[in-house]
Order: structure tokens, then sequence, then C-alpha cells
């Protein structure tokens, strides 16, 4: 579900507008953390490497600390937006939805090396990061209610209770195989069967 991010080049006819220069800084430093570690990733290194004066990355991040916020935010609704796209626009039976939905959502949360990860660990101890860790859980539950929107005969506020219950259900299984106490594909398989079991019932 990686997505590879190239940073809009300067172009020398037009000065970038506010939004494309962000989008610019925001890859920019999604490279660093790729490329050199995210405790490499500070306000200076970026307009170095965005070839930018630092008034220029300080009007769109205030401290390091937005910085990585908005990094880590930007990074998961990429991530959300791929794989939702990806599951909607590919035919597939409730079945394998299931089998497929469980597998990306234990993977990227097992996988300790991406650079959400990276990120997220250098906001250990940062108080913005539960509140902005609560919203993206609420866009996988956005995602999920997406995945399973054809799959499903239950009203939208009842599918999104559902959803609820199951984005709940796969950070369990993902904090449980985290700590040994579930292989990988058991998380998995115990996941696929949640999923598959609420959309069973949904139609009986």
């Amino acid at each position: 579900m990686k997505k590879s991010n190239t940073p809009l080049p300067a172009s020398p006819s037009r000065r970038l507008t506010k939004a494309e220069r962000r989008k610019q800084l925001l890859d920019t430093a999604l490279l660093i953390v790729r490329e050199e570690n995210a405790d490499r990733l500070t306000l200076g290194h970026l307009a170095v490497r965005a070839e930018v004066s630092k008034p220029v990355v300080y009007d769109h991040f205030a401290t390091r600390s937005a910085l990585l916020i908005e990094l880590y935010r930007w990074i998961d609704m990429e991530r959300v937006r791929t794989f939702a796209e990806a599951m909607t626009t590919t035919p597939r039976s409730a079945q394998e939805t299931a089998e497929v939905l469980a597998s990306a959502y234990i993977n990227c949360a097992s996988d300790k090396t991406d650079e959400f990860h990276s990120v997220g660990a250098a906001l250990a101890g940062s108080e913005e990061k539960s509140a902005v860790f609560q919203e993206l859980l609420d866009n996988c539950v956005a995602m999920f209610v997406s995945v399973l929107t054809p799959h499903v005969d239950m009203p939208p506020r009842s599918l999104m209770q559902c959803c609820i219950g199951l984005v709940g259900a796969g950070e369990a299984l993902s904090a449980a195989l985290a700590r040994g106490r579930l292989s990988q594909d058991e998380a998995v398989t115990s996941f696929a069967l949640l999923i598959g079991g609420a959309m069973e019932k949904s139609k009986s």
C-alpha cells in the first residue's frame, strides 16, 4: 500500500500555489524519512532538500512537531485512499473482500519499518498524537464502510457502527500480534472471519 511520491519540481514559469508548495514540502519530507530516517527530518533540513528558504517552510509548519503530525496524517490518508480505491474498483466476492481487507489491515499495522511507523515513533510523547491517531482510526472506519457497502444489507448508520467495531477488533488483533500472542497468519485469519461474519449476519 505504499505510494511513490516524487516532489513537484519548481517551475521556472510560475510560482507554486500554497497548496502545491505544501504538497512539495510533504513529498520531500517523506523522502527524507524514507532515505535518511525520521530523526533527520527537521525544518532546516527540509528547506535544504526542498531547495526553498527556511521562512517558506515555517510558513507551512510552525514547528517540527507540526510537520511530523501533518506528515503522519498525510501518509495515512494516502494509504487509506489508495487502498479504498483499489478495493472498490476491482470486483471481488464477499469472501475475497474479507480476506484482502483483513490481510491489508493487519500487514500495515504490523509493518514497523514503513514511513508511517517511523514518523509515529518520532512523535512518541506528543500530546497531539493521540488526537490525530483517533482521526486516523475514523479514516479507517470510513474506508471499511466504503469497501463493505457493496457486500452488506444494512442501513448506513448500522454499517458505520459495525465498522467501528471491526476496526477496534483489527487494532486489538494487531496489538496481540505485536506482543507475540498471535502469529501474523492467525491475526489475519481471525480478522477475516470477523469481517466475513459481519457481512453474513447483515444478510440473515
